[in-house]
């Protein structure tokens, strides 16, 4: 966790901060005690920043990877709730003011806190997340076809049976989206060709369906992420005025249209 306002002599605040668990995606990757853009930014927002390797992380050999298969929203997931739980028991983070954010399977991850562990966060930014296991797989693009039969063990499940379709859905926030509570931010690439903009649009519409607040910005001409600084601005400038409204943080005024990014709003009940 990196920390604004600590006491060096043991790396504790001075009083419980307002938190962002920031989930990396992959999940075969891994978060580094090294400098990070994402994280420097939220600090000087006023954010205490928690990263978590969860099972399923790269860096910590083949078990601790393997131990991520069949566990997405299962005990990958626990290990975000116990890294955020571990924050509140060391006094790192006031438990009212923690917010999950993420980008790809992070951005999963903030979906699955949302839906499966309504009342844990008090809101969340989910970044070209997938929502539905089903249609994440069917999806899959044609130069990840070696990576497929992988991928699907790592899922946990086969879209070609029943019983692995009803695991799936069981894993899917997509099910579950009516147990929302909480402000959600969602921000999608228009091009993405690894987590379709179909997987942002339908949790969308089963937010919207539920009369749940959501805000969602899309953005044309990006990808799997945002590459084009003009765009890169802009989600930086609505998330940390959703997260101001959310847990109070510092925040520069941004209003739509600034930098001539190519962000659309395609719904805005939460900024």
């Amino acid at each position: 966790a990196i920390l604004p306002g600590q006491d060096e002599t043991d790396f504790t605040p001075y009083q419980p901060q307002k938190l962002i668990l920031l989930v990396h995606g992959g999940p075969t990757s891994r978060d580094e005690y090294a400098f990070n853009t994402q994280v420097i930014w939220l600090t000087n927002r006023n954010y205490a920043v928690m990263q978590c390797n969860y099972r399923g992380s790269t860096g910590y050999g083949k078990r601790h990877v393997n131990a991520g298969n069949a566990e997405w929203a299962g005990k990958m997931q626990q290990d975000l709730l116990d890294a955020a739980d571990w924050a509140v028991n060391k006094g790192i983070a006031d438990p009212q003011q923690i917010a999950i954010m993420g980008g790809s399977y992070g951005g999963y991850a903030t979906l699955v806190g949302l839906t499966f562990t309504p009342d844990k966060f008090s809101c969340g930014v989910d970044i070209v997340g997938p929502s539905n296991l089903i249609t994440l797989l069917e999806t899959i693009p044609p130069y990840w076809a070696g990576f497929k039969k992988r991928f699907t063990a790592m899922i946990g499940a086969n879209i070609d049976t029943e019983a692995g379709r009803q695991f799936l859905r069981s894993r899917s926030p997509l099910f579950f989206a009516s147990q929302v509570k909480r402000p959600i931010l969602i921000l999608q690439g228009g091009n993405d060709p690894r987590v379709n903009k179909n997987e942002s649009d339908q949790f969308v519409k089963a937010l919207q369906g539920n009369r749940i607040p959501v805000t969602y910005i899309v953005y044309p001409n990006e990808g799997h992420g945002f590459q084009r600084p003009e765009n890169t601005l802009s989600y930086t400038g609505f998330t940390e005025r959703f997260l101001a409204d959310c847990l109070k943080g510092r925040y520069e005024p941004y209003r739509v249209g600034m930098y001539n990014s190519s962000a659309i709003v395609v719904a805005d009940d939460a900024i």
